[in-house]
């Protein structure tokens, strides 16, 4: 009976903070930041890509 209950305890508390994030205003938020904006560049989405090379034999100059 306890670990019914735990069990359903924890995934209610999780889901109910899924729910809370869901629900957050700046998670639709599309604005540039004010930097990028200036430059007149869009704002980067994958920063851990930016010094990423591209794989041999894709891309580039062909």
């Amino acid at each position: 009976m306890i670990d019914y209950f735990s069990i359903a305890l924890t995934h209610g508390l999780i889901l109910l903070a899924a729910w809370r994030l869901l629900l957050r205003g700046e998670l639709d938020d599309d604005t540039l930041t004010p930097e990028c904006e200036a430059r007149g560049e869009p704002e980067d989405r994958r920063p851990w890509l930016a010094n990423r090379a591209a794989p041999p034999g894709r891309g580039g100059d062909g």
